[in-house]
């Protein structure tokens, strides 16, 4: 049976090589990763994952993920002023014959382009809105998700609660779901209230890098309010032990908020790939959902967790949709 919105159209994904139909997606989807990303401010050019330099590699780990655990797709987090490039994701979706979702948005103000200097909400939505519109430059590729927006300590700067508040107001007027970048974990409270303030409904939000936040209660209240919590830096184990991570996503089992977790390790430098010796996209898959099942979780909640939840996060679907 077929997986409708209210108005009765099929709940479709919008990828970089173009619609997908949900009922398509059988194996994993990673919900917070970097294919292809500049982050370089010291110009040690360890921060960047370079089209050029490291495609190959990002393509047959991909290639590899989905010969062996099925991996059928990668929400894609980088947006404007991370060094996106949508042909280079396109380039890559093709050869792993992994789907690939594209973002829009702006990441937190240390890396905000001169684009927001100056610029109301309302610009910044247009601006937002013409790109889901019309697609990415001249791609004519069009984001599927708004993230990795972001906001560093517990509320947001000035400039990064206009970009939230733009996010939100494109997430609402073009159907979208918005993801974010909550610095250390902080700060996830506040810009629930931002984006829903603008009448973004909680089950369109992610709130980013919950896992590095060694805080189960306000992981509850994210999720009791209906949001998205992101356990999505695993493997990063300079920032948080993976055992750390198992307590805080059991925790949230136990809680009841299964349906409002999501998974994922935000490789977001080369250093971080298989080939340099890195935990590599894989890693969730290959060390740490074994940890999960060891812990008597089974593979009905695994799928939720790693399936079902992205797949409903993108398009806004029902438990019982999906």
């Amino acid at each position: 049976m077929s997986t409708t919105t209210p108005h009765g159209t099929p709940h479709t994904l919008r990828t970089v090589t173009g619609p997908l139909a949900v009922e398509a997606v059988q194996g994993p989807v990673l919900s917070h990763e970097h294919l292809v990303l500049d982050l370089d401010k010291k110009g040690d050019r360890a921060a960047v994952l370079e089209a050029g330099t490291h495609g190959a590699a990002v393509t047959a780990e991909l290639a590899a993920l989905r010969e062996e655990f099925g991996l059928s797709v990668v929400i894609e987090l980088t947006c404007r002023g991370m060094g996106r490039d949508a042909g280079a994701l396109r380039r890559i979706s093709r050869e792993a014959n992994v789907a690939v979702v594209a973002a829009t948005g702006w990441y937190y103000e240390p890396f905000h382009p001169h684009d927001l200097d100056g610029a109301g909400v309302e610009q910044l939505t247009e601006t937002l809105v013409r790109e889901i519109d019309g697609g990415i430059g001249a791609t004519g590729i069009t984001p599927g998700v708004l993230g990795e927006v972001g906001s560093h300590g517990d509320t947001p700067s000035e400039p990064e609660t206009r970009a939230l508040r733009a996010a939100a107001r494109a997430a609402v007027t073009t159907g979208l779901s918005v993801s974010t970048h909550a610095q250390l974990g902080h700060g996830g409270p506040a810009q629930l209230a931002l984006l829903t303030g603008e009448g973004l409904p909680p089950h369109r939000i992610a709130i980013g890098h919950q896992d590095l936040l060694d805080d189960p209660a306000v992981h509850r209240d994210l999720a009791a309010a209906g949001a998205y919590v992101a356990f999505d830096t695993v493997g990063k184990e300079s920032y948080q032990s993976d055992d750390v991570r198992l307590r805080l996503l059991l925790a949230l089992i136990e809680a009841g908020h299964a349906d409002r977790a999501l998974l994922s390790c935000d490789i977001s430098r080369h250093g971080y790939l298989a080939t340099e010796g890195g935990q590599g996209y894989g890693h969730l898959l290959r060390s740490f959902l074994p940890k999960v099942r060891a812990a008597g979780v089974d593979e009905d909640l695994i799928d939720l967790m790693t399936r079902r939840n992205p797949l409903r996060f993108l398009t806004g679907a029902s438990v019982e949709e999906i």
